[in-house]
């Protein structure tokens, strides 16, 4: 679901892209920022969005099992793990003023697109249901130690955290007859 998750706001973004420029010579690539070598792994003239730390959402955390009913047999599943992603996103250009132009956008992007509801925008996948995304502001202490973690040269780049993405295993943790009857016994004193 990870992968949807991030798939669904690269696609929103080129089509974003595409619309505001009326080009799609500019890619935006799911990628690891850099490869085994320390090379860059995404190609120049692109952006990357990446992963770079995956946290539950303990707050809105369920410690309830979940019930639904598949053929006619009452099913328990594990509670949804609720995430918050931090994505980062970043431009590689040859020519630092595109990079800053193409963050530009990416930051407008989800100024004006922070929600993201399955029932307004039909590609998200339903298991997700709503995406939401801030903007994370970080000092330059973490900004050096992002990019030491990563292991590469800065780059022109944003942090968002995306909120809410949800995973369910579908494998049952018990299956029971639905209920029919309820009796009821009336005690006398």
């Amino acid at each position: 679901m990870l992968d949807v998750a991030i798939g669904f706001l690269k696609d929103e973004l080129i089509t974003y892209l595409l619309t505001r420029t009326g080009s799609d010579t500019v890619k935006v690539i799911m990628s690891a920022v850099v490869d085994e070598a320390g090379r860059y792994a995404f190609p120049v003239d692109s952006i990357c969005c990446t992963i770079i730390t995956i946290e539950e959402e303990r707050v809105l955390k369920n410690h309830l099992h979940d019930y639904t009913t598949v053929s006619g047999q009452h099913v328990v599943l594990e509670p949804e793990l609720k995430l918050n992603l931090d994505v980062l996103f970043a431009a590689n250009f040859t020519h630092y003023d595109e990079a800053l132009k193409y963050i530009s956008y990416v930051l407008t992007f989800f100024q004006s697109h922070s929600v993201f509801a399955s029932d307004q925008y039909p590609a998200l996948a339903p298991g997700i249901g709503k995406l939401t995304a801030e903007l994370l502001s970080l000092n330059y202490e973490q900004l050096n130690q992002l990019w030491a973690f990563i292991g590469a040269r800065h780059l022109p780049s944003v942090v968002y955290k995306v909120r809410m993405v949800t995973l369910q295993d579908a494998a049952q943790t018990a299956v029971h007859p639905p209920l029919t009857t309820i009796r009821t016994t009336i005690q006398s004193q």
